[in-house]
């Protein structure tokens, strides 16, 4: 069994983190830590561990960290739990800029720990199989990607949530976009932007070898507008990216097995670990730039 202390309790992390983790058969929620100590608190008495007031003692607690927490305060547990020699897995986006993105990456290599971030369309079994077939079948020159969302409407569990609010569609579902394209398409080398109305943001990416993606993304769709819709197009044709064949919970499930693969193998190369979750850092804080200057971007490595 792996000890895992959890941070956070928003909806997230009591709807996903908090209860794949009571539901894993390896897994074991040793206590929760947040930063209101009564959400804590009444987070913890569900499942019947102790909340922590504080960071270090849930550390020395657990082996392995769960973090649903908005991404600059991830940041800072993560590069503490590294430290600390604790496996970690993380929300994304991974930090809300490059610099803290490369300190975690920093901590996780110089503790030699295991990590995963957890892109959720990553870890719904149908998907990945589909981008790991399209990948290898090659020949694509574009890919779009629209993602509408409405979290503003009643009744949303993410409609109050500040970070969202600040940071908007490129930073909260932004990293779901890219871990779609970039597994297929590679690298993004230069990103240009563009805003639209309600919130809206829309990313032109050039990628290693020429190709090049769209990516039209919002939190604040007219609810008869939510819609995800993904596709590749090239010397095959067009191919679109099936929806996911299970819920957040069973990807957060399967993101907790290949945790624990990674450290079971002593593997530190997971598809998904602090490093992509670094390389999807560095196009948004790209493409952040490229929409306050009006201009392309080039990313350098």
């Amino acid at each position: 069994m792996l000890r895992f202390g959890l941070f956070g309790t928003g909806h997230w992390a009591a709807q996903t983190h908090g209860a794949g983790l009571d539901a894993h058969p390896r897994a074991e929620l040793v206590g929760v830590w947040g930063r209101h100590p009564d959400r804590a608190a009444a987070l913890a008495a569900r499942h019947g561990v102790p909340a922590f007031d504080d960071v270090d003692a849930l550390l020395d607690a657990c082996d392995a960290v769960a973090v649903a927490l908005p991404p600059d305060v991830q940041a800072e547990i993560a590069v503490r739990a590294a430290t600390a020699g604790r496996h970690l897995l993380l929300d994304k986006p991974l930090t809300l800029g490059l610099a803290d993105a490369d300190r975690v990456v920093a901590a996780v290599q110089a503790a030699g720990v295991a990590s995963v971030v957890f892109f959720t369309q990553r870890f719904h079994p149908n998907v990945n199989g589909f981008l790991a077939a399209t990948a290898a079948a090659g020949g694509w020159q574009h890919a779009r990607a629209t993602q509408f969302a409405s979290i503003y409407q009643p009744g949303s569990p993410y409609g109050d949530s500040r970070w969202r609010r600040e940071q908007g569609a490129l930073w909260d579902i932004g990293p779901h976009a890219l871990s779609i394209v970039v597994p297929v398409l590679g690298r993004v080398t230069r990103v240009a932007a563009l805003d639209g109305p309600g919130g809206m943001v829309h990313l032109l990416l050039t990628h290693d070898g020429g190709a090049t993606s769209a990516l039209s993304l919002t939190l604040d769709a007219p609810p008869a507008a939510v819609t995800r819709d993904f596709a590749f197009y090239g010397e095959n044709g067009v191919e679109s990216v099936p929806p996911g064949d299970g819920n957040a919970l069973t990807a957060f499930g399967t993101a907790v097995d290949q945790l624990l693969a990674e450290i079971d193998s002593g593997g530190r190369d997971h598809r998904c670990d602090v490093r992509f979750g670094r390389e999807v850092v560095a196009v948004l804080a790209a493409a952040e730039t490229a929409r306050t200057e009006a201009r392309a971007v080039d990313l350098h490595r």
